[in-house]
C-alpha cells in the first residue's frame, strides 16, 4: 500500500487545504497525473502523484486544512492486491480492481466527481464566490488563460442582486506576506549567506538577441531574462554545488537543473516556481515556458511539482531599475542568483574607452555547500556564457 502525502509546496508552507479531488476510488493512476488541487497562501496548486497504481481510499475530504505530510490518499501498487478493509469517513474499495459501474462504493461523504479538464480559479475568488453564493460553474473566466478571478465573481453577483462587495485581497495579502517573512527568517537564521558581485557586459547578447528577434514575428521573440536562464543553468551543471537541496545536514546535488523564477504576484508578494530542465532546453521553449509559468501563476494555477522541484532559483528586478539584488535562499536550495537592470556604463575594451549595457549579477549561497572561490567561477561562468550567446542557443 502506498500513501499519498500532502506535500511541501515551498519553505512558506506548513499546511494546505484540499480543494478538490480529481480521482476517485477505484481510479488507475499514473506517474505525473495531477489527482488533487490543493489551496496554499499563495495560489491553487495541482498536486501531482508520483507512483503508478489504483486509488484504495480517500482520507481526506474537500475543505479540510491539513499539515505538510498528512496522508491524503493511499494507492494500490498495480502488482499489489489488498484485501477488504473497513470503510473509510470518504470513500475506499476492497482491492486494486476498478470500480465497474454496476458496483457502489460506500460513503459517508460524498464527493464530487472528477472534472477532465479544471478550470484555473484563483483562490481568492474561489473564497468570494462561496461568500456571495456564486456557481463558479456558470462563470466565464477573464484572467489570464482564461482564469476566473475576483472581478468575474463580482460581476455575477451584481447581476444577481445589488450587493456590497467587499474584497479579502487585504487579509490574503497578510496572510502571504506572513508565509514570506517566516520562510525568510528560518532562511537567514539556518542558512550561512555568503554573497558576491560579478559586473557582466550584456552588450553582446542584447545585440545578438536584437538581430534574432528581428526576424520573427513578435510573439516569438524571446526576452533578455530567457538568456540569463539558460546562463544560470549551464553554469550549475558544470559547477554542481549550487544546483541541489541540503537535506538531512548534507548536500544533495541533483544531475537536471531546474530553475526557480522569482515572479511577483498582482496582489503583492512572490512566489518562485521552476522551469525543468532548463540547460536541455531551446530558448525559443524557454520563452514559452516562461510565459506559460508567469500567466499561471498570476492566475492563481501552479502544479506541485513547480513549487517544490526548483534546485537554484533566479531573481531580477531589472524592469524596476535597480542596479542589483541580494536575495534571500530559499530552502532547501542553497543558491539564488539576481539580475540587476542593464545600465550604461562606462568600460574599457579591447584597450579602449566604450559605453557598454552592463548587469551586476549576484550570489547568494550557502557556506555548507560551497565557499566564495567555488562561488567566484560560478558567476563567471554565467558572464563568459552571457557574452557568447551562441552557445545558449545550442
Amino acid at each position: 500500500m502506498i500513501e499519498f502525502k500532502m506535500p511541501t509546496l515551498g519553505s512558506d508552507m506548513d499546511e494546505g487545504t484540499l480543494d478538490e479531488w480529481l480521482v476517485k476510488p477505484g481510479d488507475t493512476v499514473t506517474r505525473g497525473q495531477v489527482v488533487a488541487v490543493v489551496e496554499t497562501t499563495k495560489a491553487a496548486v495541482e498536486v501531482e502523484c508520483w507512483h503508478d497504481g489504483v486509488v484504495a481510499e480517500l482520507l481526506v475530504p474537500v475543505g479540510q486544512t491539513v499539515q505538510v505530510g498528512t496522508p491524503l490518499a493511499t494507492l494500490v501498487a498495480p502488482d499489489e492486491h489488498v484485501e477488504p478493509t473497513a470503510k473509510s469517513p470518504i470513500a475506499t474499495v476492497p482491492t486494486a480492481q476498478p470500480v465497474t459501474p454496476q458496483s457502489s462504493v460506500p460513503t459517508s461523504a460524498p464527493l464530487a466527481e472528477p472534472s477532465r479538464h479544471r478550470r484555473w480559479i484563483s483562490p481568492a475568488a474561489r473564497r468570494l464566490a462561496v461568500s456571495l453564493d456564486v456557481d463558479l460553474n456558470t462563470l466565464a473566466g477573464t484572467g489570464p488563460q482564461g482564469a476566473v478571478v475576483i472581478s468575474d465573481v463580482e460581476h455575477a453577483a451584481a447581476a444577481a442582486k445589488p450587493v456590497e462587495v467587499e474584497r479579502p485581497a487585504t487579509d490574503r495579502a497578510a496572510e502571504m506576506r506572513k508565509a514570506i517573512a517566516a520562510a525568510m527568517s528560518r532562511s537567514k537564521r539556518e542558512i550561512p549567506h555568503y554573497y558576491l558581485t560579478h559586473d557582466i557586459s550584456m552588450a553582446e547578447a542584447l545585440t545578438w538577441l536584437t538581430e534574432r528577434n528581428a526576424q520573427r514575428p513578435i510573439t516569438e521573440r524571446v526576452l533578455p531574462a530567457v538568456l540569463q536562464l539558460k546562463a544560470v543553468a549551464l553554469a550549475a551543471g558544470r559547477v554542481a554545488e549550487f544546483s541541489g537541496h541540503w537535506r538531512n545536514d548534507r548536500f544533495e546535488p541533483r544531475p537536471d537543473v531546474h530553475v526557480g523564477v522569482a515572479i511577483s504576484l498582482r496582489g503583492g508578494g512572490l512566489v518562485a516556481p521552476a522551469i525543468h530542465d532548463v540547460a536541455n532546453k531551446k530558448l525559443d521553449e524557454l520563452m514559452s515556458d516562461l510565459s506559460s509559468l508567469v500567466s499561471r501563476a498570476r492566475a492563481g494555477s501552479l502544479r506541485s511539482s513547480e513549487l517544490s522541484d526548483a534546485t537554484i532559483t533566479v531573481t531580477s528586478l531589472g524592469d524596476g531599475g535597480v542596479d542589483a539584488v541580494f536575495g534571500v535562499i530559499y530552502p532547501p536550495q542553497v543558491a539564488l542568483v539576481g539580475f540587476g537592470s542593464p545600465i550604461e556604463r562606462v568600460r574599457v575594451v579591447d584597450g579602449g574607452i566604450r559605453v557598454v549595457p552592463t548587469t551586476v549579477a549576484t550570489l547568494s549561497a550557502d557556506h555548507r555547500a560551497s565557499d566564495g572561490r567555488r562561488g567566484s567561477l560560478f558567476l563567471t561562468l554565467i558572464s563568459d556564457l552571457l557574452q557568447h550567446p551562441d552557445a545558449l542557443e545550442a
